[in-house]
């Protein structure tokens, strides 16, 4: 129900103004005086205020200046209502204290339905924008939780998983165990990868900054040991070379994820059993570039949202690397560092990312 409310001194003048906007979901609430409009402000939320400027005691000025002055009230419309002929020096006061427009007495009924019908459509979006904000609001609680519940409930049960499938591997080599070990483990770290991914992005959507530590880093170090930790049977299609000084002041945690993401991605995008370049160049003074590249080119259509989450393919199927999350973390953990990643590719060349880091990322905060 929609409320407005109408102030006048005199009965009779609001018995009319009440039958002229008596309608199906608006309720007209009626004061004769300033004091006692007051004190239904104070209750009921309006959409609209029609006070007549001349009543005893409080005139329809004062009203207005104390509405405005009490941030319940102080967004509430205000048309008022007056007998006096039209005056320059009244209308400045009127629209000084608030008011958003005039009505001459006698006052015509198409005139004053058609203005209430104004704020009444206004006041209806306004309650519908507020609805759609507690929904969001809503949702970004849920995201909270959710981010919560993947930070350690599932967390805990990964972790005894993995636990247990790294004791079986240290037990007796008996074959079949030992390859549903090394499964498991597989599986385990996907499903680590995959909850890292959904925390990272929960924190995004919910207007986070991801956090990093910055400390010194050798590149070329960090990208060796990475490399490292892939699947044994990829080994062989790793190249790795570097130039100049690999060093900087960055979150190492954060550029092996990053790193395992392009790595990654090549390995289940690129052409199969193609090698895959990784170089660190850090000739220039100010900033270090990794890239990583890989035989297979990226459909053109794809290529320019590349980076945007639960991305899918041409074919609007699914994104293959999981949840679609693996570049969209790569480019939010790059821009906090200071940095930015581009993708190029073309049949010809094959498709490389690009990161360009700062030799010093910014602190948490800066």
């Amino acid at each position: 129900m929609i409320k407005v409310i109408a102030v006048d001194d005199v009965a009779e003048n609001l018995v009319a103004l009440e039958a002229l906007l008596r309608r199906p979901g608006l309720q007209i609430l009626t004061a004769r005086s300033g004091t006692d409009a007051l004190e239904l402000l104070l209750v009921h939320e309006v959409a609209l205020a029609l006070i007549d400027v001349q009543m005893p005691g409080m005139c329809g000025f004062e009203l207005a200046e104390l509405m405005r002055g009490a941030p319940r009230t102080s967004a509430v419309p205000i048309i008022f209502v007056t007998a006096a002929p039209h005056d320059r020096t009244r209308l400045f006061r009127g629209y000084e204290a608030g008011a958003v427009d005039f009505l001459h007495k006698p006052i015509e009924p198409h005139v004053l339905r058609s203005k209430v019908d104004v704020f009444v459509d206004l006041h209806r979006h306004k309650q519908r924008l507020d609805e759609q904000v507690g929904l969001l609001q809503q949702a970004l609680q849920l995201n909270e939780t959710l981010a919560a519940v993947l930070g350690h409930d599932l967390r805990s049960p990964l972790s005894a998983i993995t636990t247990a499938a790294s004791m079986i591997l240290r037990g007796p080599p008996e074959p079949a165990a030992q390859r549903a070990a090394e499964r498991i483990l597989r599986c385990s770290a996907r499903m680590a990868r995959l909850i890292e991914h959904l925390l990272c992005y929960s924190r995004t959507r919910l207007g986070q900054e991801l956090p990093i530590e910055p400390r010194p880093v050798d590149l070329m170090s960090l990208c060796a040991a990475v490399l490292d930790e892939q699947e044994p049977g990829a080994a062989g299609r790793f190249h790795l070379r570097g130039e100049g000084d690999p060093g900087g002041h960055w979150d190492p945690d954060r550029l092996a994820q990053v790193l395992s993401n392009l790595i990654g991605n090549a390995l289940r995008h690129g052409a199969s059993g193609t090698p895959i370049e990784v170089r660190v160049d850090g000739s220039r003074r100010e900033e270090v570039r990794l890239r990583v590249r890989n035989q297979g080119a990226i459909p053109p259509e794809i290529l320019p949202s590349i980076f945007e989450p639960f991305r899918t393919t041409a074919g609007g199927r699914a994104a293959t690397d999981g949840l679609g999350l693996g570049l969209y973390i790569v480019q939010r953990l790059v821009e906090a560092h200071g940095g930015k990643v581009v993708a190029a590719s073309s049949p010809a060349e094959g498709t490389s990312f690009e990161v360009t880091l700062p030799r010093r990322a910014p602190a948490a905060g800066a």
